[in-house]
């Protein structure tokens, strides 16, 4: 090996242990964007390519990824949640010391399609109310998700939700005050564009399908849900309570 491969070797290498020993420090936090290459190359006094190369490095060690369009983040750690029949997604990210919030993309009333109509029991032709949206922690998306909830059974249901801040809230603004989770179906899926682009990942990463009914205190399906979660970012829990 030449002494110039050497050099190009050390640089990488010095960048990568110089940004490993920064985010160990705290100045850069699970979930922050680190500079770009340009800042960083202008800091080491190197090219792109050398930058390239060391967040390459920090990626495979998993220090670090990307995404598309956006930049180089530090790898936030997964999330502990847990599923069982009281399953709230604030208190779960919250329980993980990380900070919840949600982004609501869609809401609107409609017909129930048949397999909605089946799991809440409605007649054909019932209103749904479909909320979707992605959930986040500490400001990475942690899953994209959709709801069906029956119109008839909460009718200000919309409403609700563009005032609170959860599902839990709307729907105890709307007289539902609790609910349970009568079944959960995990399923492990590759992620399609459009899916990619809302958790922020790469087209064809690993998610976990979460289709789940909630009942409201007489037994009744409240909720139809459906929740994406990035692989990568999560560690489910069952708990059989």
């Amino acid at each position: 090996m030449t002494g110039n491969s050497l050099t190009k070797t050390a640089l990488w290498t010095t960048i990568a242990a110089t940004l490993t020993a920064e985010i160990a420090e705290g100045l850069y936090r699970p979930g922050d964007k680190l500079p770009t290459e340009a800042a960083l190359a202008a800091r080491f006094g190197v090219n792109r390519h050398t930058v390239r190369h060391a967040f390459a490095a920090l990626a495979e060690g998993g220090v670090v990824h990307s995404r598309r369009g956006s930049g180089v983040y530090v790898t936030a750690r997964p999330t502990e949640y847990r599923l069982g029949r009281r399953v709230r997604f604030h208190q779960n990210v919250l329980a993980a010391g990380q900070t919840p919030s949600r982004r609501i993309t869609r809401a609107e009333t409609r017909p129930a399609a048949p397999r909605e109509a089946e799991a809440l029991r409605l007649a054909d032709g019932a209103m749904v109310h479909v909320v979707e949206g992605v959930s986040l922690a500490d400001g990475q998306p942690l899953g994209a998700f959709q709801s069906i909830f029956p119109a008839e059974r909460v009718p200000g249901l919309l409403t609700a939700i563009d005032a609170e801040a959860s599902v839990t809230a709307a729907l105890r603004a709307c007289g539902v005050t609790d609910y349970t989770r009568a079944e959960t179906r995990l399923t492990a899926k590759l992620a399609d564009p459009v899916l990619a682009l809302a958790l922020q990942v790469q087209p064809g990463a690993p998610v976990l399908r979460s289709v789940a009914v909630n009942l409201d205190g007489g037994g009744v399906p409240v909720e139809y849900g459906t929740t994406w979660f990035a692989g990568d970012r999560i560690t489910l829990t069952v708990n059989l309570d």
